[in-house]
């Protein structure tokens, strides 16, 4: 073999191994790429996991510390809509409070008129931003032959608001029964909350 020859033979290894080393690196970067998306993507995974877990953690310690709060809401919120005991109720804040009740009204109801109404929730309201809360409202009308001083209507709003039962005031309407307007009547809407 002469000397040309070799030199040519020699160029091209030389050239041979550059495009290997070439085609190697470019291979190389893409499996390397490949890999680094693969290892940052676990990585976020892992990430994601370990919040999770920490939410866990935190919602595990808040059942614990809210335990006795969500006992308490229990007794509050009553768990089924018992009509007669709200009747009840109401008539004896009434009474404590020298008032005569003319009428207790509840809506409505569409209990039997459709197949897909539940019986619990016939006459109730979902409460929004309260998941399984329903309010159920609640017409009370003073009897209008036994009007009524103001001192005793703040009284009987008072003893209503401290009830057993959660109730908040949504309307109320006052009618003067005489000319001077020291005794007067009353309609009252109480918003009942509920959680079947």
């Amino acid at each position: 073999m002469n000397a040309k020859r070799m030199f040519y033979v020699m160029i091209g290894v030389i050239v041979l191994v550059i495009g290997l080393t070439v085609l190697g690196v470019y291979y190389g970067n893409g499996m390397l790429t490949k890999q680094s998306r693969t290892l940052v993507g676990l990585r976020l995974q892992s990430e994601a996991l370990d919040a999770q877990a920490t939410a866990l953690a935190h919602a595990r310690q808040d059942i614990v510390k809210y335990d006795t709060l969500n006992k308490i809401a229990e007794t509050v919120v009553p768990q089924d809509k018992d009509q007669a005991q709200t009747v009840r109720e109401l008539v004896a804040v009434a009474q404590q409070n020298k008032i005569s009740i003319g009428s207790i009204t509840f809506p409505s109801s569409s209990l039997g008129q459709t197949k897909n109404t539940k019986a619990a929730t016939t006459q109730l309201t979902p409460v929004a931003g309260m998941a399984g809360v329903y309010q159920l409202p609640i017409t009370l009308e003073s009897d209008s032959h036994n009007p009524i001083s103001f001192a005793q209507l703040i009284s009987f709003l008072n003893t209503l608001e401290n009830n057993r039962h959660t109730a908040q005031v949504a309307q109320l309407t006052l009618t003067p029964a005489d000319d001077t307007g020291s005794r007067l009547s009353f309609t009252i809407v109480v918003n009942t909350y509920v959680k079947p």
